[in-house]
């Protein structure tokens, strides 16, 4: 008997720690999660939850730290014991379509604090299955001492304190930073060998996959970009994780430009368009402030030459821009718009628009 309770025990931690550990890599990214959100919803046909992408993602990832902390410290255990089953019944199904398909290269399950393969994703998933089935055979053990109402009590406690947590990284950038341009990182290559980016579209209608090295797509045709999606990227020679390429209008690399000026800041914005007249005020008095104290101060985009002329002749102090791919600028600053601050390839700091201020009162 004790035995099976100490059994019954562990289970129930291990699964708790797998949903809490999950829940808090996606948690400081919820806008990562959206994102993956979105392949999935291009994968399965059904792009018209795509409005509902953001709110969807921070209510998974609240409901995946829910059960696990409830599964951890038995708060209605019953419940959370409920809720894992349908996740894993869910996530175990859609895991199995992607590693037999590869609908979605990666499941994004712990966010980008760790990749894992389909397949791999797949047996991680069999394996919490397996941990699930003693203690839904013995459901009826799981009790708390708790009233009911004290126990709901302290879940809405938890919800809260997480949705905040959830709120403040994607209004602030996450407090634990995951991908490759965090702050304190060199992003300049240093191998001898020169480094290439292997981009792979696949198009929308037809489903066929084109792989291009980076920077010779069609990145400036809206036509095409219209009818193709990125969906991987692979990296030759260099720095593995440099997995970025940049080019001027005439598709020349500025890549190397960027990553050895002393001290630049680059705006990124994947959709100019969804800037405001808010956002645009601060842009202004950051640029303004960084060209008084000498900085080099430019913009990466993934809009067409077309669409920046325009901007730039609205807001002349668009002074510079380059352009990259849609999915690499996003993975630089988890905002549109960002900046980041970069001296000789250094990741000094990065902003999303909210702290822009603090930008500038920094330099």
């Amino acid at each position: 008997m004790k035995a099976k309770k100490t059994l019954l025990t562990i289970c129930r931690i291990l699964v708790g720690c797998v949903f809490l550990f999950s829940s808090f890599t996606k948690g400081v990214d919820p806008l990562g999660t959206k994102y993956k959100m979105l392949d999935y919803f291009a994968a399965y046909h059904i792009e018209w939850l795509n409005g509902a992408a953001m709110v969807l993602a921070v209510l998974m990832i609240l409901a995946e730290f829910l059960i696990g902390i409830c599964l951890v410290t038995k708060v209605c255990p019953k419940i959370a014991l409920v809720g894992c089953t349908a996740f894993m019944a869910l996530f175990t199904t859609v895991t199995l379509f992607d590693a037999l398909y590869d609908m979605v290269p990666d499941c994004g399950c712990f966010g980008t604090a760790v990749k894992l393969t389909n397949w791999q994703t797949f047996y991680k998933n069999v394996v919490i299955d397996a941990l699930l089935l003693p203690l839904l055979f013995n459901f009826k053990s799981l009790k708390c001492n708790l009233k009911p109402g004290k126990q709901f009590l302290i879940g809405l406690c938890y919800a809260l304190v997480f949705t905040g947590f959830e709120i403040y990284n994607y209004r602030h950038l996450p407090v634990v930073d995951f991908m490759d341009w965090k702050v304190g990182k060199q992003m300049n290559a240093t191998s001898d060998q020169q480094q290439q980016i292997y981009l792979t579209f696949k198009n929308k209608e037809t489903g066929k996959k084109q792989e291009y090295l980076s920077p010779n797509y069609p990145w400036n045709d809206s036509v095409w970009m219209n009818q193709w999606e990125f969906v991987d990227q692979r990296v030759v020679g260099g720095n593995s994780y440099l997995g970025f390429s940049a080019v001027d209008e005439d598709g020349e690399d500025v890549t190397d430009m960027i990553l050895t000026t002393e001290e630049l800041l680059m705006f990124t914005s994947h959709d100019m368009s969804k800037i405001t007249d808010k956002e645009w005020e601060k842009i202004k008095k950051v640029t303004e402030k960084a060209w008084e104290r000498g900085y080099y101060v430019i913009w990466v985009t993934a809009d067409p030459p077309e669409t920046m002329k325009a901007y730039q002749e609205k807001y002349p102090f668009v002074d510079e821009y380059y352009y990259a791919d849609e999915l690499e600028i996003k993975t630089i600053v988890r905002f549109n718009p960002g900046l980041i601050w970069l001296d000789e390839g250094l990741v000094k700091n990065k902003w999303s628009a909210i702290d822009f201020d603090k930008a500038w009162a920094r330099m």
